[in-house]
């Protein structure tokens, strides 16, 4: 991109060189029309950044930048520029992390950290944990002492690593460059031929030096740097359009040259909307086996709104779907946390527990078949939790009300799009923190798995960034459990194995 801007500069530079040619050669009226090119070329780039510029600026405005902190014993409300190492920041449901944290308390904490890994699911940590800036609080609350500010937070480490990664010239760079040193060299020679000419034939030195100077302009094409910089900007227009903002003009012909996609799973190629696709209840209507996950869930669906965890909401509005009755009173809450992998609370002297299979089931007395129910959705690529109800508050013994398998589904156009690119001769990679099997089950559902069925995680993919591009060089891969570390040494990876022609990646 950047070679771009420099032979569009170039080009510029080379316009205003034959305007003042021009003029020198007595054509005052040609002059004037080659700076006008100019001068509409730069405004047009100019005024299409200018809005994209100010469209980004809007969008983070919404956020806010302030952060509550103990200081002296007070409670002060400070921006977040402000914060310092060592500050007590206090956390509620709504706040925007603006600094690196060690968390000291912690009260039934639920953060978003799509920003970072590109997932939606929430994260709850512990005392102890590590909460990064650009996340989010979704719900309950903590205390946290400031570890990390501004260029030192994970965040402005991860966006180093995309301002240092390097990009190979893009086939519209490499064309114009050739352009440019072809006119100006062809120009100059013709120029200088010509005037050869001129004085074989008798004119005068100044009047064949004003004659080679005529046909020098003459050959410089004034109507390509806007030519270009029009069909960059009428491009960027119609993506607008369709609600896609283009910050440079240049990230257009980037996007028509690509020829290898890496693709996010949640909220690109699913809806990020989770739902109930099957409940197994072996013994216990599945209502029953509802209400209990519902109970030991904080997420709800208010005023047609979802509100916290999706999973959790996914499970209350097929609660409410069934008729599941949700009142009662709680006595008693233990939220998820990381270690237990599981949620439990008293509702009217009954405990009701849901969560991870692996840490329910060696709760719950022994079921027939449950082995074979959670096999069979995990290969389905769903979410499975195990919900679980006990007479006392003791988590043993209890009875097993059955597998929920949740599924987020598949955006309508996504088939028709993956269809579209592999028409287009374009390579396709899903890369995701999701689960394997998940990550395996969505990319066949939308056709995007290749025949090789090619699924690796993170942890797996090569050290080496030239074996690494070896590795993805192929259609339909599926990355797993990737950190945003990860995804930059896919994309730089991918971008080395391009194939001849230097298409951009």
């Amino acid at each position: 991109m950047l070679l771009l801007r420099q032979m569009v500069h170039f080009f510029a530079l080379l316009l205003w060189g034959a305007s003042v040619l021009a003029l020198m050669a007595g054509m005052p009226q040609l002059a004037v029309a080659i700076v006008v090119v100019v001068l509409l070329n730069g405004g047009f780039a100019f005024a299409q950044e200018y809005r994209a510029d100010q469209a980004a600026q809007r969008l983070r405005e919404l956020i806010p930048a302030n952060a509550v902190v103990r200081r002296d014993g007070k409670r002060a409300l400070i921006g977040a520029a402000e914060l310092v190492a060592g500050d007590v920041v206090l956390l509620e449901a709504g706040d925007r992390i603006s600094a690196d944290l060690e968390l000291a308390e912690v009260h039934a904490l639920a953060v978003n950290e799509s920003m970072l890994t590109g997932e939606s699911r929430l994260v709850r940590p512990r005392a102890g944990d590590r909460a990064f800036a650009g996340t989010f609080v979704v719900e309950g609350q903590a205390e946290a002492v400031v570890v990390a500010t501004g260029a030192r937070t994970r965040l402005a480490g991860i966006a180093k690593l995309t301002r240092e990664a390097s990009r190979p010239p893009s086939p519209l760079s490499v064309q114009l460059g050739k352009v440019v040193k072809i006119v100006a060299g062809i120009a100059l020679a013709v120029g200088a031929v010509f005037f050869g000419l001129a004085v074989l034939l008798g004119m005068e030195a100044s009047e064949g030096f004003l004659f080679a100077l005529g046909v020098t302009v003459a050959l410089v094409p004034e109507g390509l740097l806007p030519t270009v910089t029009l069909s960059l900007a009428r491009a960027a227009q119609r993506m607008a359009a369709r609600n896609a903002l283009v910050r440079h003009l240049e990230a257009v012909e980037t996007l028509g040259s690509a020829t290898f996609i890496c693709t996010d799973k949640t909220g690109t190629l699913t809806r990020n909307e989770m739902t109930v696709a099957e409940v197994w209840a072996p013994a216990y209507p599945p209502a029953e086996v509802l209400r209990s996950a519902v109970l030991s869930s904080t997420g709800r669906m208010s005023d047609g709104k979802p509100v916290g965890d999706p999973m959790e909401v996914a499970l209350h509005v097929e609660a409410l779907k069934l008729g599941a009755d949700l009142t009662g009173e709680i006595t008693a809450r233990f939220p998820f946390d990381p270690v237990r992998r599981r949620a439990s609370v008293t509702v009217d002297g009954r405990l009701h527990l849901k969560g991870a299979p692996d840490a329910v089931l060696p709760l719950c007395r022994a079921v027939p078949g449950v082995d074979d129910a959670m096999a069979r959705m995990s290969d389905r690529g769903l979410r499975v939790l195990a919900v679980a109800r006990g007479g006392t508050d003791e988590e043993r013994d209890l009875d097993l009300l059955g597998l929920v398998g949740l599924h987020d589904p598949p955006r309508e156009d996504v088939a028709e799009a993956i269809w579209k690119c592999r028409i287009a001769g374009i390579k396709l990679a899903m890369v995701t923190g999701d689960h394997p099997r998940t990550a395996r089950a969505i990319a066949a559902e939308v056709g995007l798995l290749g025949p090789d069925e090619l699924v690796v995680t993170g942890a797996d993919l090569p050290a080496d960034d030239a074996a690494l591009g070896a590795l993805l060089d192929r259609d339909g891969v599926v990355v797993a459990r990737v950190t945003p570390e990860d995804k930059l040494r896919i994309a730089r990876g991918s971008a080395r194995t391009r194939p001849c022609g230097g298409d951009d990646r």
